[in-house]
């Protein structure tokens, strides 16, 4: 059994998620990154977030 959140699986491949959506957003246009970049990096980071607090 798992001792933290840090030792799940899910949780790894949710911050591997979290890595791929902050590389893939940079090569965003300007005008979209404080848009849809802005909003697709906080909900891949709330996958990892809401998985630790569970």
């Amino acid at each position: 059994m798992a001792e933290t959140y840090r030792d799940l699986n899910v949780w790894r491949r949710a911050m591997d998620l979290v890595v791929y959506v902050y590389h893939s957003t940079t090569s965003f246009p300007k005008p979209e990154v404080y848009g849809l970049a802005c909003q697709m990096r906080r909900s891949a980071v709330s996958v990892p977030t809401n998985i630790a607090e569970g």
